[in-house]
């Protein structure tokens, strides 16, 4: 289990952590997310001791997490970090980087290991290339396999998937989850993709400023976000007056995705203004006297085009 309890981080003296308390239990998914500097990667970099906490403390199964104070190197035993620079030897094949943490006494063993980490990133036609000739991308999945070769009891991943391509980030995603959920991984994502948080985490902690400003299952901060920054995180969102969409049990504005308004004989009146294809559907961007509306719907509507919203959740 890790134990966050009462921490603070100053960069000079900027407050980046504010009496941030957490606690994670073994084997859970934790979504860190929040703005640009909101303190998601200096929150891993204290958990893994690359930082010291100003005051407050950090366990990991009962054990105190120290900094650079106190030890020369970071880290502790069974915690592994992810940085977003990687820490690849360029010169040696991606096979090789992944496999300088796993002992060589049982050579078939080991290339055994090798294989299926490469298998779960999704590199093994690249095992012999060297690192430098990598795309980014590619460089990001090997680094992946290096931090689950090491078998790490805790993971902490900050934007893991950040540089991989659309088309692969998908399966890459479940595959590396999936793996740490089968392997009992306690796995901490800092993350601004949305897609990394609501299918696979157990708990979401939203910071803001440094401090914890909404926590809970994804489904629970999704659906009750309570505030305009916490559903931005996750998607476009409207404020719009509950008295306006005819909601008589809400007083004051409601926070709105795009998906809960849609078209009705009655209801909100809007102006389209501009409609944009989405694939499975258009986001269509409107006007409600001086508000700026976006809904989700089917088909294309034509500029000037004067449709009715209902709320649906």
């Amino acid at each position: 289990m890790l134990n966050i309890d009462d921490i603070t981080f100053a960069y000079a003296e900027k407050k980046v952590i504010q009496n941030l308390s957490l606690t994670v239990p073994t084997g859970t998914h934790v979504s860190i997310v929040g703005a640009s500097g909101c303190g998601k990667s200096t929150l891993l970099k204290l958990i893994y001791g690359i930082y010291d906490c100003e005051r407050g403390v950090i366990t990991f199964n009962n054990k105190l997490i120290r900094g650079p104070k106190f030890k020369l190197l970071p880290g502790e035993e069974g915690i592994k970090y992810l940085a977003q620079d990687f820490g690849l030897m360029p010169y040696i094949s991606v096979a090789e980087n992944v496999g300088k943490f796993l002992s060589n006494t049982n050579r078939t063993q080991k290339q055994n290991r090798i294989n299926e980490l490469l298998t779960i990133v999704g590199l093994t036609e690249f095992s012999n290339v060297k690192a430098q000739y990598l795309s980014g991308g590619q460089q990001q999945r090997t680094a992946l396999a290096m931090t689950l070769a090491q078998q790490p009891k805790l993971l902490l991943l900050d934007e893991p998937f950040s540089q991989v391509d659309h088309f692969t980030t998908d399966g890459l995603r479940y595959q590396v989850y999936n793996y740490c959920k089968l392997n009992s991984i306690t796995c901490i994502v800092a993350t601004h993709n949305s897609n990394d948080i609501l299918p696979y985490a157990d708990q979401v902690v939203v910071l803001k400023e440094g401090r914890i400003i909404r926590q809970g299952s994804p489904r629970d901060v999704y659906l009750n976000p309570e505030s305009l920054y916490t559903a931005s995180l996750f998607s476009k969102v409207n404020q719009i007056s509950a008295a306006d969409l005819g909601i008589t049990s809400v007083n004051g504005e409601m926070l709105v995705y795009p998906h809960q308004l849609i078209i009705s004989n009655q209801g909100l009146q809007v102006t389209v203004q501009k409609s944009h294809f989405y694939g499975s559907h258009y986001l269509i961007e409107c006007h409600y006297l001086s508000s700026h509306i976006v809904f989700e719907n089917s088909t294309f509507l034509d500029a000037g085009a004067i449709v009715n919203l209902v709320y649906k959740q």
